[in-house]
């Protein structure tokens, strides 16, 4: 028996996130909802049930792209439709897994029969599945990019397109997209967060009588899913019913030059890019006022539209926080106060009925329906006033100067070993020069290093290994060519067997494993100096932000080097460290290397195809222990005899250079580059530089 699925109406607050959802039901031209935030509130359990709620499909009868009788697709791969039998079924919720890869997003077509029979043999993916339904993609901040362009390219403009050396496929697909993601895993690039129409942030609520709440709804649910679920149906009834309302009623939504003023000055007045924004805000604030049962779109409208378009299509790099200024929003509308005919409605107050907030379901908890006149879950259509991302007040205060000892003597480092020094801020970031490994790898699409990829210029061809997706046509049709005759060929077309088929061997770029080893002990505690050095790795890390690389950090000082950041694809995540890093102490450069050594080896069994690049900054120097130097360049020789690249920026300054970076450079069997020459206008052969060192040690 199929399990009941739990009522939206029982989920405890995520006001935004529902509502989000349910514009997005309303008007699906507003381009879907990105779901920032932490696991378990109520992500999966929101959509699945506002799945639920959506009115049937009626399809043609038979149809594997689910095709509209009243408006067949003329391209659809089962077509031509022409009247016949009608099929209805529920509204389809369609989940793309992180792992799939794009023959199962986009389908896959029969080469093999289109080549030897000239027909389109195609067997519809996951965008197929989702026409007229939801696709909802759980952490999509993973997905590989292709992928990423795949979707939000059908998501926009509707269709789904295959293509295959000359042979193409293309079917509608029209769908609500729904993706969640955890910023701590790593952020989308920001033309594809620009593509998501609506964007809400999400977490459980800090309150203990809406987490009792959360917990009992959920227990509820556990012992007798089908008796919770008749408990809310008369909600559950009444809300397919307002959203169907307000389906049919956004036609006659008025969008005047009074709104469309409004929203663009909003959109101006916040700088963001292009033209998106003010036609997701227009569309948003309509859907707003068809929930609302009016065909007027008010200023109230317009605010609340731009609290969920905007925040995301503002940020400019990785390390910029989501969020709109409130107070900027509230004085740029209230420039047209004048231009409104008629009074805005005043908001109305929160219900104090207690039980409210907090998530329900499988990740959370519930809420009580929607109203008349509300936002959904009682909340009203007017917004409550929100915290500004990112204005917590506790900062931490400018850091003070510390007398520094004249640095380039080995008693430079000595003199701050016994006191930390607080956290300084990075110098300004620069583009740095590409640093990349050696060789060529077979790892996740990226922008660093060489390797074989599944997107990139074709170098090759090879006999297919598993199902053929990338057709080396000319090398096909070499393989097929000398068999014609004996194959009795008699007629125009080709014909291609099996052991003739061979797929194309692409070579690209790949995303690699970043590992920081950063020195944070007392030689590095000059405050001028590790500001740059802080400015560099900040560098490294928007770097790597934009091949698409993984990072890691490791400092070390002290008595021990600890992981600042296990690996992750959050470079944000990896400046918020860098930001707070404090310095002084010794300079355990070995347990430093070692660490490393750890780190690298867990992220082989992991991930193997991934390759490492490790880089080290530091000025060389190590103290602690008996044989400091001699038991770092041990442990450097044992990172060189696991052939992992590395790099190391020589953060040494002063008139007097010991040139001990040098020295570890040489042991790790990598380039040796200062902070100067880390700068892209500042050398040539960087790159050069790297794959020589390699090539020698090869050799």
């Amino acid at each position: 028996m199929a399990s009941a699925t739990y009522p939206f109406t029982a989920i405890v607050g995520m006001d935004d996130m529902r509502l989000g959802l349910l514009l997005n039901s309303i008007s699906p031209a507003i381009g879907g909802v990105l779901v920032r935030g932490e696991k378990g509130t109520a992500k999966t359990t929101a959509v699945r049930a506002l799945a639920a709620l959506l009115p049937e499909v009626v399809t043609v009868a038979d149809c594997r792209f689910s095709c509209d009788p009243a408006a067949p697709d003329p391209q659809c791969p089962d077509g031509p439709h022409t009247g016949g039998d009608r099929a209805a079924r529920p509204a389809r919720m369609v989940e793309l897994p992180v792992g799939a890869s794009e023959d199962r997003l986009v389908g896959a077509l029969d080469i093999e029969r289109a080549l030897g029979e000239g027909v389109k043999a195609f067997e519809p993916g996951l965008l197929a599945a989702a026409h007229r339904g939801v696709l909802y993609v759980d952490e999509v901040n993973l997905l590989g990019d292709h992928l990423v362009d795949s979707l939000l390219d059908a998501a926009a403009t509707g269709v789904s397109s295959v293509e295959r050396e000359g042979v193409s496929v293309r079917h509608a697909s029209r769908f609500l997209l729904v993706g969640t993601m955890n910023p701590e895993e790593g952020e989308l690039r920001p033309q594809l967060l620009d593509r998501f129409g609506l964007t809400v942030e999400v977490a459980a609520s800090r309150e203990p009588d809406e987490r009792v709440e959360v917990v009992r709804r959920r227990l509820a649910f556990d012992d007798d899913p089908a008796a919770f679920a008749a408990k809310w149906a008369a909600e559950e009834r009444t809300l397919r019913e307002r959203i169907a309302a307000a389906r049919a009623l956004l036609p006659s939504v008025r969008l005047g030059d009074g709104a469309l003023r409004r929203i663009a000055a909003v959109c101006a007045g916040f700088e963001v890019d292009g033209m998106r924004a003010d036609i997701v805000t227009a569309r948003a604030a309509s859907a707003l006022a068809a929930w609302a049962g009016r065909t007027d779109v008010t200023t109230a409208d317009v605010r609340q539209a731009a609290l969920l378009s905007l925040p995301h299509r503002r940020r400019r790099n990785p390390f910029d926080a989501p969020g709109l200024d409130e107070d900027k929003l509230d004085e740029i509308l209230g420039g047209f106060e004048d231009e409104d005919p008629e009074p805005e409605p005043e908001p109305e107050g929160p219900d104090d009925d207690g039980g409210d907030g907090g998530d329900g379901g499988p990740d959370g908890g519930g809420q009580q329906p929607p109203q008349d006149g509300q936002g959904p879950g009682g909340a009203p259509d007017v917004p409550q006033q929100r915290q500004e991302p990112g204005s917590a007040s506790d900062e931490p205060g400018p850091p003070q100067e510390s007398p520094a000892a004249p640095e380039g003597s080995p008693a430079a480092g000595e003199s701050h070993e016994a006191a930390e020094a607080p956290a300084v801020a990075a110098s300004a970031p620069f583009r740095t020069r590409r640093l990349d490994v050696p060789g060529l790898g077979e790892g996740a699409d990226g922008r660093r290093s060489r390797a074989r990829t599944a997107h990139g210029r074709t170098t090759g061809s090879r006999r297919p290994r598993g199902a053929l997706s990338r057709l080396h046509l000319a090398a096909t049709v070499q393989a097929a060519a000398p068999h014609q005759r004996a194959r009795g060929r008699s007629g125009p077309g080709l014909l291609v067997r099996r052991d003739d088929l061979r797929e194309a061997v692409r070579e690209g770029r790949e995303g690699n494993l970043v590992l920081f080893v950063v020195d944070a002990s007392g030689s590095m505690a000059a405050r001028k100096r590790m500001s740059a050095v802080k400015g560099a790795v900040l560098s490294l890390l928007l770097d790597a932000y934009q091949r698409r690389d993984k990072i890691g950090m490791i400092t070390f000082r002290g008595a021990d080097a600890e992981v600042a950041l296990p690996p992750t694809s959050s470079v944000d995540a990896g400046a918020a460290r860098l930001e707070k890093l404090p310095t002084g102490g010794r300079t355990p450069l070995a347990a430093g290397l070692l660490r490393a050594h750890e780190v690298l080896r867990v992220e082989r069994l992991r991930d193997p195809s991934r390759r490492p690049l490790l880089v080290v900054v530091t000025d060389g120097r190590a103290t602690g222990g008996p044989e400091p130097l001699a038991r770092a360049a041990r442990a450097a020789r044992l990172l060189a005899g696991e052939g992992t690249a590395s790099v190391v920026v020589d953060c040494e300054a002063g008139p007097v250079r010991l040139g001990l970076a040098a020295e570890l450079g040489r042991e790790l069997r990598g380039p040796v580059v200062t902070l100067d020459e880390l700068r892209a206008d500042s050398i040539s052969a960087l790159v050069h530089t790297v794959r020589t060192t390699h090539t020698r040690r090869a050799a």
